[in-house]
């Protein structure tokens, strides 16, 4: 499979889930810390599961986007909601994650492709596609 790279960046991590992560170059910079539900003190910092909802969405929502140029669908609006759970699948900690793309100005029928769509070119899709579960609602509002 050939790859042509479009952009690379890289963020650091300290500290852990208690720590802070920032980007190289400086457009990016977190104190992360522990939810409650995770047994720590849920402090004034987001956390990994927090930032990868928010990646994996605004990511999906360019997919549904793209897509929907490339078929010459108009929309008046559209977000995306990535739910993102931290949890025991019986082997480790594992992820899942609910994916809700809302579009305005279309059928449901139309919302429902575009968000099925979406799922096979989003970047973060293609990665977590067999490794994670993860489930996808288009929903025309």
């Amino acid at each position: 499979m050939s790859f042509t790279d479009l952009y690379s960046t890289s963020a650091t991590a300290t500290g852990g889930r208690s720590g802070s992560a920032k980007s190289s170059d400086d457009r990016l910079s977190v104190a992360l810390s522990v939810p409650k539900e995770m047994g720590g003190d849920s402090g004034p910092g987001t956390n990994p599961e927090q930032l990868f909802a928010a990646g994996y969405a605004a990511c999906f929502e360019g997919a549904l986007r793209l897509v929907a140029r490339t078929r010459g669908v108009s929309f008046t609006g559209a977000s995306v909601t990535a739910d993102v759970t931290f949890g025991n699948d019986g082997a480790g900690y594992g992820l899942k994650v609910a994916l809700t793309a809302r579009v305005s100005g279309v059928t449901a029928d139309v919302a429902e492709d575009l968000a099925a769509a979406a799922h096979n070119v989003c970047p973060y899709s293609k990665a977590t596609r067999g490794n994670i579960p993860v489930t996808v609602t288009g929903l025309a509002v």
